[in-house]
């Protein structure tokens, strides 16, 4: 294909060749999608059912649960739906679409995590002004900034994406529109105006990384302070799970979007773009509450009582 303006659909990057392992390729996802749903779902149910949980630590992992969801949702059920179909294609308006919100989705949580740094940083550091500095409506404007922002620069990355011309065909090597592969088939000479774009979202994210390595410096210095070890463990509990988030979202992404070009391969880039964009939605509701007594509490509640109303509606209609 000559340019952009004749291309009406892309092709995606295909699990397999054979259909026994493209049906393979789908369980398999089905199921990621599956324990992605019912983890993140069953958390929104139990921060927004147990008043004990109306914390600004627990709303913020709400909006985790919410980003989570829509951001596996964005990617994997279009895999699933090609690899049963057996089919490559996405429309152009559909990878634009998608592109745009996988990057809205994701950059949102990656501010909300910075946000979250901030949370635990105030809680363990400066635990009397907690109260004053994560009031409730503080807490709503962070959090709307994160959405915000994380709308912002999808919508600045889509637009500087798509408005290139594309030389090199339609042929995408990931199984979902990313910005790298799409900038493979731009012509030589446009695609550097994106990468300026790119630069520019790398210092903004750099920052945010410092900022929450920067945090957690400082709490783990509160935390060797702590004499007891029951104090220590319970900080823990709260900061541990937050810091493998960060750390599996971060690493994956980074090495996704920053890997030179000379170590780039279809089968390594798959990897990668599984690793930073479906596992940690099904991980993350099983990292924050393997650790977290008060999550398990309230999912304890929540699972007795949906089985109550269940068997009352079942007795009631017998």
């Amino acid at each position: 294909m000559s340019n952009s303006s004749s291309i009406t659909q892309f092709l995606l990057l295909a699990f397999a060749d054979t259909w026994e392992l493209q049906l393979l390729h789908f369980w398999l996802f089905l199921g990621i999608y599956l324990a992605a749903l019912l983890g993140n779902s069953l958390i929104i149910g139990a921060v927004a059912c147990d008043h004990h949980l109306h914390t600004p630590m627990y709303f913020f992992l709400f909006n985790l649960s919410l980003l989570d969801l829509g951001f596996i949702s964005t990617t994997v059920p279009k895999a699933m739906a090609n690899s049963l179909w057996d089919t490559r294609a996405i429309s152009y308006p559909g990878c634009a679409a998608q592109l745009f919100l996988f990057l809205f989705l994701m950059s949102a949580e990656y501010f909300l995590l910075t946000v979250m740094a901030y949370d635990r940083y105030v809680a363990i550091c400066k635990p009397l002004h907690y109260g004053t500095l994560l009031g409730s409506r503080a807490c709503v404007h962070m959090a709307a900034a994160a959405w915000g922002c994380g709308f912002l620069n999808a919508v600045l990355h889509t637009a500087s994406t798509f408005s290139l011309p594309l030389c090199k065909g339609n042929a995408v090597d990931q199984f979902f529109c990313e910005v790298p592969q799409i900038l493979k088939l731009a012509c030589s000479d446009a695609y550097l105006r994106e990468v300026g774009v790119l630069v520019v979202s790398v210092c903004l994210g750099f920052g945010c990384f410092v900022f929450i390595l920067l945090s957690y410096v400082q709490i783990f210095r509160a935390v060797l302070r702590i004499a007891s070890k029951q104090g220590q463990h319970k900080v823990f509990s709260t900061c541990l799970p937050h810091l493998a988030v960060v750390s599996l979202f971060i690493s994956t992404g980074s090495f996704a979007y920053l890997k030179p070009p000379s170590i780039s391969s279809p089968s390594l880039d798959l990897l990668v773009a599984v690793l930073y964009s479906v596992v940690p939605p099904a991980l993350n509701p099983l990292i924050y509450s393997m650790r977290n007594h008060e999550i398990k509490d309230a999912l304890t509640k929540l699972m007795t009582g949906c089985f109550l109303e269940v068997i009352n509606c079942l007795l009631s209609s017998a």
